[in-house]
């Protein structure tokens, strides 16, 4: 879908250009972003790799396993459809561990492992059941301990202090985390939508 947003921009883009006689305009428009583009992500990649290593070192320390034993419990109230499935109950707990750790790269492959497992003691087979809708909740509003990724584009843009966004960051993945199980919660009781209640 967004490889056709994007075809569709670059498209109207130009032809924009060639009606109103400024593709001059978008051809260096064109070649300064690229430029800057490169400048950014070399600029940030100093620290990405602190952050990664860091939370390499957690990793290796065993910090999320005990993490993800910690969240155990909460996550058996909030998944309660899944709380026998000991695999994918200890996947969740790793993914959410990762994203709270800003281990993206081990977070991905947890998320699907957990969504498999899921699905395999799901009653509904072609609908998510409440504990899936909730895992997706919980991993796409996650708290982050340290955003590493805003605070290198900030460092990228010139901030003094690209940290000082903590609190704030923290405050609204709170409150967007507790917006998204509560109305998930609340939206628990209506029956899903599935191929089979449509027919």
């Amino acid at each position: 879908m967004l490889n056709i947003v994007w075809t569709v921009i670059l498209v109207l883009s130009f032809l924009s250009a060639a009606v109103s006689g400024r593709m001059t305009e978008l051809s260096a428009s064109a070649v300064s972003g690229a430029d800057k583009a490169v400048k950014l992500v070399v600029s940030m990649a100093g620290t990405m790799c602190f952050w990664s290593g860091v939370m390499k070192i957690a990793e290796k320390s065993r910090l999320t396993d005990i993490m993800s034993k910690a969240m155990y419990p909460v996550l058996k109230r909030l998944m309660p459809e899944h709380r026998d499935n000991a695999r994918a109950m200890a996947a969740v707990s790793a993914n959410i561990t990762a994203n709270i750790l800003g281990l993206g790269n081990a977070a991905t492959p947890l998320g699907i492992t957990a969504m498999k497992e899921m699905k395999k003691s799901s009653p509904l087979k072609d609908a998510p059941d409440n504990g899936m809708v909730m895992f997706v909740v919980l991993n796409t509003a996650s708290v982050q301990l340290i955003p590493s990724t805003i605070a290198a584009l900030r460092q990228a843009a010139g901030s003094v202090q690209p940290y000082d966004i903590l609190t704030y960051v923290w405050t609204a993945s709170v409150l967007a985390l507790l917006a998204g199980v509560i109305a998930a919660k609340l939206m628990s009781g209506r029956r899903p939508y599935s191929k089979t209640i449509r027919g």
